[in-house]
């Protein structure tokens, strides 16, 4: 790998205290697992019952914003597959780009965590990616949006059992109505209306915090270097 480019999805990994001009452990730790996966095939973990829903719903979650905030986009947009972008120091897949319209959907994991009211705020991770992805598509905004969608049911019975698991360690299989209950109380959503389901946020272009982000890339390409030197003084 001549030149190291950091995936937009990924960004929040190095821009850890971002006026700073130095990696964090953390940072240094996703370098790592990156000079791994390209010298020696060592895949990172990348699966989460979070991140499995998201991959799920999202379509959902992009029908939703287009009824809603009236995006007019065409169906072979919502349904296509995501086009990659690139620059010299990023790479990206953004949910949905339709000429200068530009956007990321999140699909909340349930409804503790779908920001409902107006004064939420948003996971300021997710400014980082949308930033990434108005530096390699070269647009001005991007439209950040959550979804409270109804969470798929085999998904729902494995947190059912989670949760039982969770009150008993040695749980024979008998549910607890209860339990059940509070648990689809969390992820099935028909009683709330359509409108409250949504919550959208616009993340404009900042030239200062892109130019942070590229600072950011090239340490992490100092640091790969590092991790090559010091492969090469193991194999001697």
């Amino acid at each position: 790998m001549s030149k190291l480019k950091i995936r937009c999805s990924s960004l929040a990994k190095i821009m850890t205290y971002p006026n700073k001009d130095e990696l964090s452990k953390g940072a240094k730790s996703y370098v790592k697992a990156l000079h791994k996966e390209e010298n020696f095939d060592i895949k990172p973990e990348f699966w989460s019952r979070y991140i499995d829903k998201g991959i799920n719903c999202e379509k959902q979650t992009i029908e939703l914003a287009n009824e809603i905030l009236d995006w007019k986009l065409p169906f072979e947009v919502i349904h296509g597959q995501q086009q990659a972008f690139e620059n010299e120091y990023l790479t990206g897949h953004p949910d949905v780009i339709n000429g200068d319209f530009l956007a990321e959907v999140k699909t909340s994991w349930d409804g503790n965590t779908f920001p409902m009211y107006g004064d939420d705020e948003y996971n300021k991770d997710y400014k980082w990616q949308c930033m990434g992805y108005l530096a390699v598509t070269g647009l001005d905004k991007c439209n950040l949006v959550y979804g409270l969608i109804n969470t798929p049911e085999p998904m729902v019975l494995d947190q059912i059992r989670r949760e039982h698991w969770k009150e008993n360690s040695t749980w024979n299989g008998d549910e607890d109505e209860q339990i059940v209950n509070a648990v689809r109380s969390r992820h099935e959503f028909e009683h709330v209306p359509k409108n409250i389901k949504l919550q959208h946020y616009i993340i404009e272009r900042n030239e200062e915090e892109i130019q942070k982000i590229y600072r950011r890339v090239e340490l992490c390409r100092e640091y790969w270097n590092e991790l090559n030197e010091y492969l090469k003084t193991k194999t001697k």
